[in-house]
């Protein structure tokens, strides 16, 4: 699905759609995870990410799976990989594990209380960056979970997102 994406956005640069200098992605949860790996995998390809309760780190992820996924852990497993049998694969495709890559500015969101993508994967990421300097802001609401259902919490995201987006895609001269 990363290719996908990758392939997708190049497509639309090459068709003069989209402006290589100014393009962005955005996600949410799995999104989020998309996100994170399009700026640590293709870092030059995009000018600003944002990513929204996102997963970082995949071996972190499978470990703080919350009480009612556990009848689905096998279906996980098939879906996601097994973090012991797939200990290459996780590393590989954890974006956390390999942030020394990223240099897409970044916001990142995320609810103090989510219990499916836990608080712990958006301060993985935030942590290492914010030790090499790259560019990252970070919001974290106390009173929300994976995705943020208050109203007024939605509003100051979206906003703050708003204006992380303008700052860095606003057009060149």
């Amino acid at each position: 699905m990363q290719d996908d994406l990758t392939d997708g956005v190049q497509w639309l640069i090459k068709q003069g759609i989209a402006d290589p200098k100014r393009v962005a992605i955005y996600g949410g949860s799995y999104g989020g995870y998309a996100t994170l790996a399009g700026v640590t995998y293709t870092p030059d390809l995009f000018a600003a990410a944002v990513d929204y309760v996102g997963i970082s780190n995949l071996f972190t992820f499978m470990k703080t799976i919350p009480p009612y996924w556990k009848p689905f852990l096998d279906q996980m497993y098939e879906m996601v990989g097994d973090p012991e049998k797939d200990k290459d694969l996780f590393t590989a495709m954890s974006p956390a594990l390999n942030a020394d890559k990223i240099k897409t500015p970044l916001f990142v969101a995320q609810g103090a209380q989510d219990p499916r993508v836990n608080k712990a994967e958006s301060d993985q990421i935030v942590e290492s960056l914010r030790k090499r300097g790259v560019d990252v802001e970070y919001m974290v609401k106390e009173n929300e979970g994976h995705g943020f259902n208050n109203e007024e919490n939605r509003f100051a995201f979206y906003e703050a997102t708003e204006a992380f987006l303008a700052k860095h895609l606003k057009q060149k001269s």
